[in-house]
């Protein structure tokens, strides 16, 4: 692990968000580079002095007065309201409960990919990970895609627009085999990590942080993208953004 990657993930070993083997190698890292070392224990000050200081603020009872004045007088329901009351909740629940447990099951499920997504970005980011072919070109990227997956993703180049182009390479999230295109942001590195869906529906996109990761998703054309990266979440929206505007002006050409 060099000192960059090392350094990426910093906040993250503090906070508790890495597994047990990424923490390992940072810590691994760490002990022998006095550097990386101080940093960690610069970070760590900061941490204790943020949460020593005394940062709560407690409402005045005033407040209080003037919330419950404005809250008009509720009264107490007989006994056969509350029954009714409860009859119908009942029912709204029992018709609303399959759509519940998709929706948690759902969300259980997009979870667990973006762990995967996270992962996959952080083997890479190990030296000789990164790309399988390296190059700024995207016409020799794209070609090296095919045969190796049942779709070819997309491959643009943004690097005048400030996002370079830098290679890829195949990864593997969910059991199954999908495309990385790598970009670079600076000395951020973006994982564009992209697979092929049943759906042609058009998904919108956006952008969530996952242990300490920003994730900017979406889907167009069959394909499901995420992008992943230590990159500010408003840098790696227009990422996003210009990506899918070079993908759809190369369609309609």
């Amino acid at each position: 692990m060099t000192c960059d990657e090392a350094e990426v993930l910093l906040h993250a070993l503090i906070d508790g968000e890495l597994d047990a083997g990424h923490a390992r190698e940072v810590e691994d890292h760490i002990a022998t580079c006095p550097h990386c070392a101080k940093q960690l224990a610069v970070y760590r000050e900061m941490s204790k002095a943020i949460t020593a200081a005394d940062l709560s603020y407690a409402a005045p009872a005033s407040l209080r007065r003037r919330i419950e004045a404005t809250v008009p007088e509720v009264r107490k329901p007989n006994r056969r309201a509350v029954l009714r009351g409860f009859a119908m909740g009942s029912a709204v629940s029992a018709i609303a409960a399959s759509g519940i447990v998709a929706i948690v099951l759902r969300s259980d499920d997009e979870a667990r990919i973006e762990s995967e997504i996270v992962s996959a970005h952080l083997r890479s980011l190990q030296a000789g990970h990164l790309t399988d072919v390296l190059s700024t070109d995207q016409h020799t990227v794209k070609p090296w895609f095919n045969g190796k997956l049942d779709v070819a993703p997309p491959v643009v180049d943004l690097t005048s627009q400030g996002y370079t182009l830098i290679g890829g390479r195949l990864d593997y999230v969910d059991a199954r085999a999908v495309g990385a295109i790598v970009y670079r942001r600076r000395l951020h590195v973006i994982n564009l990590f992209v697979t092929q869906t049943a759906s042609t529906e058009h998904r919108p996109a956006r952008t969530e942080t996952f242990q300490g990761f920003n994730i900017r998703t979406w889907s167009d054309g069959g394909l499901n993208y995420w992008a992943v990266s230590d990159l500010a979440a408003d840098e790696l929206a227009e990422f996003g953004d210009k990506f899918q505007a070079a993908t759809r002006g190369n369609a309609s050409g």
